[in-house]
């Protein structure tokens, strides 16, 4: 698993999990096409009470299509709350 850091006003490094609000969902979203191969990655974090943003975000994903193939693509989600 890799980590992600973000850096402080002191300038030291500081992981993103400590810097995540309580009220927060992290979502990274794996793109990868079957027959190809070819893979992408995407992040971004929602609130809890805006979650619907999400939702929205997903639909999107469900009819993407290979730019190199054709084929549709395989989503993967990796959630961090």
């Amino acid at each position: 698993m890799e980590s992600d850091y973000n850096k402080s006003k002191n300038g030291k490094k500081v992981p993103v999990e400590e810097e995540l609000d309580k009220d927060s969902v992290s979502v990274r979203a794996i793109i990868s096409c079957p027959t190809c191969g070819t893979k992408n990655s995407f992040k971004n974090r929602f609130s809890l009470s805006a979650i619907e943003q999400m939702v929205v975000s997903l639909k999107i994903f469900d009819w993407l299509t290979c730019s190199v193939c054709g084929e549709l693509l395989k989503l993967d989600l990796e959630f961090r709350i």
